[in-house]
């Protein structure tokens, strides 16, 4: 089975070329500030990132012949988790998001370029807004405001079922990510944290704009007074408000950097206690909601799963250990795959071991 996964990020757009389980090609081709300023809206560098792709695959000698192309999901309605076929709903709703982001574009590119392979299957998993929280933790004090989940729901769910397989392998039986209990913590530009009851995320942050502990790029949850007075005071326009909720937030506001590791130089090398305390404060957050994650899951933890960026750097990831061990077993999953877990999905797809969804 031959499988192309496209995941379009911010700066950059990734894809790789699978048969069946092997890696055949992985390319991550990044995009300079100026050469995306030339685009009004996201949406608009559909053609232009699409050409690279297609660029790519001609330059690494790949032929333009697969079973499934499948596409980073975008920032659709709230739907349960799995794989989709991509259908004219989704690509309708994608075109007219409410949310703009790149990662809109994976589902329009697979969806164009599987139509000119007869017998070719656009696909998409697992996109940032998948909602299975349980009803009760839908509710906020204001009926205007209900909770909404953007999270990294494909990562997570990667992580859980390679953990899950780790188990297997040691253990001598078959261990699934629906037996098991997790909480995963994605620590990356946003850090999503979500409690995972046999198979189904059941609580989970708004990491995009919102929510939770604030990250490299992200405020996370502000007393609710003091932002509306904020909002009123005529500082800043709407506009310039939102990026300091999602983008000049976080680090980058304190700190004037997204870069942990740099971070932890000033720290570590130049005695900056100031970039401690912000650091410190960060993992502080996130420890806080692990343990709000626990409490979702009846304190019934088997392991906490830590991945994303930021789980590279050792300062983050022991600091935020001992806040959280006493809960479950910690374990560290570095970086993400997001290209191979788009990859394994279709794989299953094809292979008739997992379902596809229909979008509507």
């Amino acid at each position: 089975m031959k499988i192309l996964a496209i995941n379009p990020g911010s700066t950059s757009t990734k894809i790789a070329v699978y048969e069946d389980e092997r890696p055949v090609l992985v390319r991550t081709i990044r995009h300079r500030v100026d050469e995306l300023a030339r685009y009004p809206r996201i949406i608009d560098q559909f053609e232009f990132r699409k050409a690279l792709v297609l660029d790519e695959l001609e330059a690494n000698g790949i032929p333009f012949r697969f079973d499934a192309i499948i596409g980073r999901g975008g920032l659709l309605k709230p739907i349960p988790g799995g794989v989709y076929e991509v259908n004219d709903a989704m690509l309708d709703d994608l075109m007219h998001a409410l949310h703009q982001h790149a990662c809109n574009l994976g589902c329009l590119i697979a969806h164009e370029l599987a139509a000119a392979l007869p017998g070719c299957r656009a696909l998409m998993a697992d996109p940032g807004v998948v909602d299975e929280l349980d009803d009760v933790a839908r509710l906020t004090g204001s009926p205007l405001l209900p909770r909404i989940t953007i999270w990294h729901a494909l990562n997570q769910r990667a992580i859980a079922r390679r953990y899950a397989a780790q188990l297997s392998a040691e253990g001598g039986r078959t261990v699934r990510y629906e037996d098991l209990n997790l909480i995963i913590v994605h620590l990356g530009g946003g850090i999503s944290i979500g409690a995972h009851r046999r198979g189904r995320c059941v609580d989970v942050n708004n990491a995009l704009d919102g929510e939770g502990p604030f990250s490299p790029e992200r405020a996370g949850t502000l007393p609710a007074g003091a932002l509306v007075d904020l909002c009123y005071s005529r500082r800043f326009t709407q506009a310039e408000l939102k990026r300091r909720i999602s983008g000049h937030a976080g680090l980058a506001a304190h700190l004037g950097t997204t870069d942990v590791q740099e971070v932890v130089r000033r720290i570590e090398q130049e005695g900056d206690e100031h970039a401690r305390l912000v650091l410190d404060a960060m993992i502080y957050q996130v420890a806080k909601s692990v343990g709000g994650a626990a409490v979702a899951l009846g304190g019934q933890v088997d392991a906490t799963l830590v991945t994303g960026g930021m789980a590279h750097s050792a300062y983050v990831t022991s600091r935020l250990a001992q806040r959280i061990g006493f809960l479950a077993p910690v374990h560290i999953f570095p970086g993400e795959d997001e290209l191979e877990a788009l990859a394994m999905n279709a794989l299953g797809v094809l292979r008739g071991e997992l379902g596809v969804q229909v979008y509507r």
